[in-house]
């Protein structure tokens, strides 16, 4: 008996690992990535603990989830995936095998996605462009499926979280409008970007998206010695670089070309202020 007492706060410590965050009163619900937690926070309020897969700062292309991470993925009544990220094609499967009760919701199924090829196997978009969040028009389409799924897991709350999609198809609708007025008139508008990620925001509102890198590549000679050319040709004073990712390349064509470089972060957890940025800092490059 004595020997039991002394196990006990050993035992406590073991049952009690990897649940000291866990809330009874919110319902955990996991994303891919950052961004889709901005809209679960602004449409669920406080009735939800969100567990990012791809923390700040990593590459959701090739990430491999912590521990601590999946322990969460266990607690959670929902997965909410981009279904076109690189590292879910190899995890996304097993996410589900770890908590078969967890919903699942593939925000891209209702994307108007740019692809390369065709759908991947189990529903996968192996060929598809990930980065739809970035565009406020996806952000839409994002809000009303994460307000769908929080509805679902929480129908006591549903008037609440309608309430507060509704607030945030306001704010939404703001940057929309921004990004229409900003990038109004007759002739297209190119910049140029190290990983190609703000192809949707291109494609929805007239723009060129010039990618120094190709299908995760770096430039060959040729292409290099073509992107310059061609930055020289569009006066392109700007070359955006994803915070995650190193600027070797594109410092090089900026030494030849006069650019400048400019960090974005498009995987920021502040989708809304994040994506403001991105719009402002093009539309500042189209005018200088």
């Amino acid at each position: 008996m004595k020997r039991f007492f002394r196990l006990l706060p050993v035992l406590i410590l073991v049952l009690s690992c990897g649940r000291s965050s866990y809330s009874p009163d919110r319902i955990t619900v996991s994303v891919s990535i950052a961004p889709f937690k901005f809209f679960v926070d602004e449409i669920g309020g406080s009735h939800f603990d969100v567990n990012v897969m791809v923390p700040p700062g990593s590459d959701p292309h090739i990430y491999e989830p912590l521990p601590v991470q999946v322990r969460k993925l266990r607690q959670s009544e929902a997965y909410i995936a981009n279904g076109c990220l690189g590292f879910e094609m190899g995890w996304l499967d097993r996410f589900h095998d770890i908590n078969p009760e967890m919903k699942k919701l593939d925000l891209s199924e209702r994307i108007d996605l740019i692809t390369a090829g065709s759908g991947g196997k189990d529903g996968h978009h192996e060929g598809a462009d990930p980065h739809y969040w970035v565009s406020p028009v996806s952000a839409f389409i994002i809000a009303e499926t994460v307000k769908d799924l929080l509805c679902e897991l929480d129908p006591a709350h549903a008037d609440e979280f309608s309430a507060n999609y509704d607030s945030l198809k306001v704010k939404i609708s703001g940057l929309d409008s921004m990004a229409r007025e900003l990038f109004s008139g007759g002739e297209r508008k190119s910049f140029m970007i190290y990983h190609p990620n703000l192809a949707y925001l291109a494609r929805d509102y007239g723009l060129e998206e010039l990618s120094v890198e190709h299908q995760g590549k770096e430039p060959t000679p040729s292409r290099f010695r073509e992107l310059i050319d061609r930055a020289v040709k569009d006066s392109l004073n700007m070359i955006l670089v994803q915070k995650e990712f190193d600027t070797r390349n594109a410092r090089a064509i900026a030494g030849e070309t006069g650019a400048r470089i400019v960090i974005i972060d498009p995987l920021s957890a502040d989708w809304l202020e994040s994506t403001k940025e991105i719009i402002m800092m093009l539309h500042d490059s189209f005018n200088q």
